[in-house]
C-alpha cells in the first residue's frame, strides 16, 4: 500500500491500523531546538480521543502518545528538544472489539470504502476498517502537535462545527470562546440544543448524520505557498480531502462565491501601518496559490458515517447480493471528532509551507 507519506519539507508518514497493537507516525524535517514533550501532544490528542461522550463512539482509548525518536534533553535548559532526526511517535490500541466486525468479513457495507479498497488490493482488514478507519487520524493529530510547535505562538488554529445535519449555526451569533463550552465544538449557543435533539433521534434510530467543519488559521503572514503547482490552498484541500468521510473542501467564498457579483467578491484593500487592510476576506487568505497575510479559512463537508444500524442493500466478496446492517461502535456524527483532525492537518501544511518559505527567500 503506497501514498502513506503526505508533505515536502515537513513529512508525516502515519502506519498502523485500527485493530492492530498499536499506530502511530513519523514525523521528518522538523527543525531542531524546539521544546517538545509527550504532554504537548497529549493536549491535542484528548480533543479527539473517543469515549468521551454519548454522540460519539464508546470505545475506549486513553490515546497516550510515546515519543519513540527525535528528541533529547537540552542540556543548558535541562528541557526536551526535537534533535532535528525523525520524530517517532506511537500511540497503543487498547480496547479493540473484533468480533463486532464477524459479520462483515465478506461483506461490503454500502457508502464504505470496503469494496474499493478489495478491489484494488485483493485483501482487507475488515476489523474496524484496518487503514480505512477513522483512528488512523489519531496519529495526524500528533503530527499536527508537532506542526505547531514549528509555526510557533504567532500562528493559531482553530476549528469548529458549522452544520451538523441540515442545522446551520447564525453567523451572527459566533462566538469562538463557545467552541470550548458544549461537547460540538458549536460556535453559537443556541444551536447546541437543536444539534443534541438532532443527535439523540440519529443515535436513537442506529442512523447517523453528516457535518461541516471550519477551521481558521490566524497570524500566517503574507507570502506562503507559491504559484502553479505548489498553491498554499490546493495543499490544504488535497490534505483536508484526505481525512476520512471527507467529501468536500471550499476556501474562503468556496462555492457561494460563484453567486457573487465582481464587486462582492473582490476583497478592497486599503494602506495600514503594517500593510494592506482588507475589508473583506472572500479568499480565504490565498490569492495566487500565496497566502495575502489575512486569516487563511476552510471548510470540509463530511458524509455521515457509514456503519449504521439500518439494513442496506449491498453484496458480498462472492458477488452475492444481501442485506447488512453494522454492529459495533460508531460515531452517529463523525464531524465531531472531525474538528482537532482538521485542525491539525492545516497545521502541517502550514508548517511545511513556513519552511518551504523559508528555505526558498530566508528569514528566521
Amino acid at each position: 500500500m503506497s501514498h502513506n507519506t503526505f508533505g515536502h519539507l515537513f513529512r508525516v508518514t502515519t502506519w498502523g491500523e485500527s485493530h492492530g497493537p498499536a499506530l502511530g507516525c513519523i514525523v521528518d524535517g522538523c527543525p531542531p531546538g524546539l521544546p517538545l514533550t509527550a504532554e504537548d501532544i497529549q493536549i491535542w490528542l484528548d480533543q479527539r480521543r473517543p469515549g468521551q461522550g454519548k454522540f460519539v463512539t464508546q470505545r475506549q482509548e486513553a490515546d497516550a502518545v510515546r515519543i519513540l525518536s527525535g528528541v533529547f534533553e537540552d542540556a543548558r535548559t535541562k528541557g526536551q528538544v526535537t534533535t532535528g532526526t525523525p520524530i517517532s511517535l506511537m500511540i497503543d490500541n487498547n480496547d479493540q472489539r473484533s468480533r463486532d466486525y464477524a459479520d462483515i468479513a465478506t461483506a461490503f457495507r454500502p457508502g464504505h470504502a470496503d469494496y474499493a479498497y478489495f478491489a484494488k488490493y485483493g485483501v482487507r482488514d475488515y476489523r474496524g476498517g484496518g487503514r480505512q478507519s477513522a483512528r488512523e487520524t489519531a496519529a495526524r493529530v500528533a503530527a499536527g502537535a508537532v506542526a505547531r510547535k514549528i509555526l510557533g505562538p504567532g500562528v493559531t488554529v482553530r476549528g469548529a462545527l458549522t452544520q451538523i445535519g441540515p442545522h446551520t449555526v447564525d453567523r451572527a451569533r459566533w462566538d469562538w470562546g463557545q467552541t470550548s463550552e458544549n461537547p460540538f465544538w458549536c460556535p453559537d449557543a443556541a444551536m447546541v440544543p437543536v444539534w443534541e435533539a438532532h443527535l439523540e433521534t440519529i443515535r436513537k434510530a442506529g442512523s447517523s448524520t453528516g457535518a461541516v467543519v471550519e477551521v481558521e488559521a490566524i497570524g500566517v503572514p503574507a507570502g506562503w505557498g507559491a504559484p502553479i503547482y505548489g498553491k498554499l490552498d490546493a495543499e490544504l484541500a488535497s490534505a483536508l480531502m484526505s481525512i476520512n468521510a471527507a467529501k468536500g473542501v471550499e476556501i474562503g467564498a468556496g462555492f457561494a462565491a460563484a453567486a457573487l457579483s465582481g464587486e462582492e467578491n473582490a476583497d478592497e484593500m486599503r494602506a495600514g501601518n503594517d500593510g494592506p487592510i482588507f475589508l473583506s476576506n472572500q479568499a480565504g487568505g490565498v490569492l495566487g496559490g500565496i497566502s495575502t497575510g489575512q486569516s487563511v479559512v476552510a471548510r470540509v463537508a463530511v458524509k455521515p458515517t457509514s456503519s449504521i444500524l439500518t439494513p442496506r442493500r449491498t453484496i458480498n466478496e462472492a458477488g452475492e447480493e444481501i442485506e447488512l446492517r453494522t454492529k459495533g461502535r460508531h460515531d452517529p456524527c463523525v464531524g465531531i471528532r472531525a474538528v482537532p483532525v482538521v485542525e491539525a492537518m492545516t497545521a502541517c501544511v502550514l508548517a511545511d509551507a513556513y519552511l518551504r518559505h523559508r528555505g526558498q527567500v530566508g528569514g528566521p
